[in-house]
């Protein structure tokens, strides 16, 4: 860290403990191959600093939001001790679970280091915890005195852990606390042990006696809650929103705040904000450091949906949200209170029910008629959301969804097929600018973070243009919303329907200000502190569009994760993107596929293998690649089709008769593989082991007809490379003087 004053020769010494977790993606692909190896399978971290060891480590556990608030794992607590031995040598995402509960059984600690290979100063460290979580669940609050508490808190126990083996709840415990005077205190983070004065204001708390971090109460303070761990569905572009909105924070004379715990993201560097807290976003240590800094309001909505369900509770703690309220954001949220809002602005959105378990999904679902939308309220990434075709499906889908408890309603929509649009705007109270409207490629049905978008849309009619921005404004203003909002839309039949409204920052925002030039997160925080956009120069309504076509495609690693299901369904699947643009559609569109690691080679193989509801659709597109010397290899009874069409393939025998798909896969005849897939999870299906195989192999895996159709026109313009316009993101600026692209 910065201290200003040493060189860079000098040796650091630091008096606290790091500790980096990985976040892995398992909470949402169930299914998927969890042990750890060689390959890297996590998709974020998080990290956490503590005096010491033990409470470092319990830090990283609560900001992994994966509901764990101490080393106890409900599914290792109910195994017998001989299944517990034997997890205990699988190296897999729940392995530290697995040595905690074998250390609560007084298994010996020579034992687990043989084992597992974990080395015996760890292991001793783990032992501390447990036994101490041991001791607390055995005197409950009886032993809850000033020393105890404090080594507790020392250790690093949450007060929510403490609260549960107690039998009270956590508020009790913070009371506790406050009577004893057992308060954290912040030390900075300073790489130099003291030895010489730091100046990086990065703090983490700690419970022993000098406080490090003095707050200013003479300038006005606004903290901003980051967006915790990367993960599938909630990455940089929160820490985009978080990093946009400090900044602006800044230039408006405020001392701006920043609470977050990932070492990958800007957000988190010590230099970017005013003062810098790297802690768990929960709702104890939000409330720990706003009850010091005594901000001016706290800002949760470029956070995600991390920082939008600590609204709360940090008004709940006496502090003031700036932006959208609190009552809005569980309004847009909760599914009768939106639906009402939905009746009285006259807006359609599909049927729905809220269900609290598996026998009400089902019946609403019948209710409804299938297919249906399974979702849990409040979740971002479309995490335990998947389309029911039958009761099997809803059963299936439900267990998953409960593995974590839900605080809140289950929701069964009925699924409508049609054009997905999106809109992210800005509001002040009064008036509202949308920068852009975003068309998607894929129908509904498939997750927004993985469907390919298009700025500006094409196609749309006037009259649905015009419906979207009065829709829009009067669902900002039905939702009071100060700030950002995020909608999503289905166009069915010129008709439009409500998916659903995010009174927050959403992963769009970054790629729409960078190709409109309307710096959406700085115009957002300058309405939640109360200004009005007719003042800030940007205009109101709907911005003109631009002359650029800009085309975010998603980026996968699927072949990452062994057993992963790759096909494009409402669970976000994708770890990035990329933008292709240009003044030509199908160019943008084509440069965007080639960024995101598409590779075809012309006269190549394709093999297809659809479903019969997809026969009629998908003969055009086959014909398309065929003509442009593909050759087309199909299963029999998708052969038989395209050959009464009048297309030419080669016949193979499916994959479970013969070994000619896998050979031509491997042996890399077969670059393209377009297989949309029957209904079902099950990994013995032909289906899934071609699409796994072919991921594995490096082929392109089209599973939607939509994304095979935007392949097929974009390949026609490349004939040649010097038919591609190539330019640098400087360059754009001078074919449209109003995008300006800095980063």
């Amino acid at each position: 860290m910065v201290t200003g004053k040493t060189y860079a020769c000098f040796e650091p010494t630091i008096d606290y403990v790091v500790c980096k977790f990985p976040r892995w993606p398992f909470d949402k692909f169930t299914a998927a191959n969890k042990t750890l190896g060689t390959r890297m399978k996590a998709t974020g971290e998080v990290m956490s600093i503590g005096s010491n060891f033990e409470s470092a480590l319990l830090k990283s556990l609560r900001s992994l939001e994966l509901g764990y608030y101490s080393t106890e794992s409900k599914k290792f607590l109910e195994m017998s001790d001989k299944d517990l031995k034997e997890n205990l040598k699988i190296k897999n995402d729940e392995r530290l679970f697995c040595v905690c509960e074998a250390l609560r059984r007084k298994t010996d600690i020579s034992f687990i280091n043989k084992v597992t290979q974990i080395d015996k100063w760890f292991l001793t460290k783990l032992n501390n915890i447990v036994q101490l979580e041991e001791k607390v669940k055995k005197e409950k609050l009886d032993c809850l005195d000033a020393h105890t508490l404090k080594k507790l808190k020392q250790t690093g126990f949450s007060d929510k852990a403490i609260a549960g083996w107690c039998g009270t709840d956590e508020r009790y415990i913070r009371n506790l606390r406050k009577q004893f005077n057992v308060m954290p205190v912040y030390k900075m983070v300073d790489t130099c042990g003291a030895e010489f004065e730091a100046v990086s204001p990065y703090y983490y708390s700690t419970y022993e006696q000098e406080n490090e971090s003095i707050p200013d109460h003479s300038k006005k303070t606004v903290v901003v809650l980051g967006s915790g761990p990367i993960r599938i569905g909630q990455g940089v572009e929160f820490d985009y929103c978080s990093v946009h909105c400090i900044w602006a924070l800044k230039k408006l004379g405020y001392q701006a705040v920043i609470i977050n715990n990932n070492p990958e993201t800007v957000s988190t560097d010590f230099d970017t904000s005013d003062k810098l807290y790297f802690e768990p976003l929960t709702s104890e240590e939000v409330w720990n450091i706003l009850e010091l800094e005594k901000p001016e309001g706290v800002i949760v909505q470029f956070g995600g949906q991390t920082a939008i369900k600590l609204a709360e509770a940090v008004e709940k703690g006496g502090f003031k949200i700036l932006g959208t309220s609190v009552k809005s954001i569980n309004d847009a949220e909760d599914k009768e209170a939106f639906d009402e809002l939905l009746e009285k602005l006259n807006i359609s959105r599909p049927k729905g029910l809220t269900v609290f378990n598996k026998e009400e999904a089902v019946k609403a679902a019948e209710e409804l008629g299938y297919p249906v939308l399974v979702r849990p309220s409040y979740v971002l990434g479309g995490q335990g959301m998947e389309i029911a075709y039958k009761s099997s499906d809803i059963e299936e889908y439900m267990d998953i969804i409960c593995m974590n408890k839900q605080e809140h309603p289950v929701l069964v929509d009925k699924y409508i097929s049609g054009m997905e649009l999106e809109v992210d705007a800005i509001c002040d109270g009064k008036d509202i600018l949308i920068p852009g409207i975003m068309q998607h490629i894929e129908r509904t049905g498939v997750h927004s973070g993985d469907s390919i978008s298009v700025y500006p849309p094409v196609g749309l009619s006037e009259k649905t243009i015009d419906k979207i921005v009065k829709m829009t404004k009067e669902l900002a203003f039905g939702t009071g919303t100060i700030g950002l909002i995020n909608i999503q839309y289905i166009l069915k039949d010129e008709d439009l329907y409500v998916i659903e409204v995010n009174p927050r920052s959403s992963r769009t925002v970054p790629y729409i200000s960078k190709v409109t030039d309307i710096p959406m997160v700085q115009l957002a925080t300058r309405c939640c502190l109360g200004e009005k956009l007719k003042a800030m120069g940007c205009g109101t309504g709907l911005h003109k569009a631009s002359k650029v076509y800009a085309i975010k495609v998603p980026v996968f690693s699927n072949d990452k994760i062994p057993d992963l299901e790759i096909s494009l369904s409402p669970e976000m699947k994708s770890t990035g993107e990329v933008l292709g643009l240009s003044e030509n559609y199908n160019e943008a569109l084509l440069k965007g596929l080639f960024a995101s690691g598409l590779k075809v080679v012309k006269g190549g193989g394709v093999f297809v293998s659809v479903s019969d509801n997809c026969k009629e659709e998908a003969a055009p597109l086959v014909k398309s690649l065929a003509d442009m010397g593909f050759t087309i290899y199909a299963t029999g009874g998708t052969s038989t089709f395209l050959k009464d069409k009048g297309i030419n393939s080669v016949t193979v025998k499916k994959l479970h008769e013969s070994d000619d798909i896998s050979d031509l896969i491997k042996s890399g005849k077969v670059k393209v593989i377009i297989n949309t897939p029957t209904k079902g999870r099950n990994s013995n299906r032909d289906g899934f082991k071609i699409r796994r195989m072919g991921v594995e192999q490096g082929a392109t895996c089209f599973t939607s007809l939509d994304t095979v159709g935007a392949f097929v026109n974009a390949l026609k313009i490349n004939k040649s490379d010097k038919d591609l316009k190539l330019c640098s993101l400087q360059d754009v600026e001078k074919i449209n003087g109003k995008v300006k692209i800095k980063g």
